[in-house]
């Protein structure tokens, strides 16, 4: 179980409003694109200030601006470069417009002065706890996401219906208990396990 500051990018929700999934600061992808752009920027108001002052253009800008004058619009690498670019900059917009930090669930929390997640991997262990005290029940898989919960338990003896009512009923108990926002829904299947030889 993780308790983060609700300070910062996990800034305080009201107590009546439904907990939001965390957001990631993502410092080092912002660090080096700010880095980058303040490298870029320096060198081309160099460029541009050493050009007023009667100096030639940088080798590098000569070569650029005479590509960009000569290449036409559908060259290869014209297309490379903007596609290039406009990976970048989606890449960019996904991390700006997307919470990350997937493996937190968020859980509901008594004190809006703080915000209370639970990892996923623990979720699942917790469920799998859950699963293999059903009876009948000889091994189990739980993997949760953030809206599922799938369940692959493998029933040595019992009717197969009998061991999926059951499971479905622990487990629902088992989610509930978890105190999510969100609860995820179950998804269980159950088999008989396989041959040997």
């Amino acid at each position: 179980m993780s308790v983060l500051d609700p300070s910062g990018d996990d800034s305080a929700y009201p107590a009546s409003s439904a907990p939001r999934r965390f957001w990631s600061p993502r410092r080092v992808p912002a660090g080096i694109v700010a880095a980058l752009l303040v490298v870029a920027a320096g060198l081309l108001l160099y460029d541009i200030a050493a050009v007023r002052a009667g100096r030639p253009a940088m080798h590098w800008r000569q070569v650029l601006g005479r590509e960009l004058a000569e290449r036409p619009l559908d060259d290869v690498w014209v297309l490379v470069g903007a596609g290039v670019a406009a990976a970048l900059g989606l890449l960019l917009l996904v991390l700006a417009l997307t919470p990350g930090r997937r493996a937190l669930l968020p859980m509901l929390g008594a004190d809006d002065a703080m915000r209370v997640a639970l990892d996923r991997r623990a979720a699942a262990m917790v469920l799998r706890d859950r699963a293999a005290e059903v009876s009948g029940v000889q091994s189990v898989r739980v993997r949760v996401k953030r809206r599922k919960a799938r369940v692959r338990a493998v029933s040595h003896f019992r009717p197969l219906d009998d061991v999926h009512t059951d499971l479905d009923s622990a487990l629902a108990d088992g989610v509930r208990e978890l105190g999510l926002a969100r609860p995820p829904s179950l998804d269980i299947r159950v088999r008989r396990p396989g041959k040997k030889g």
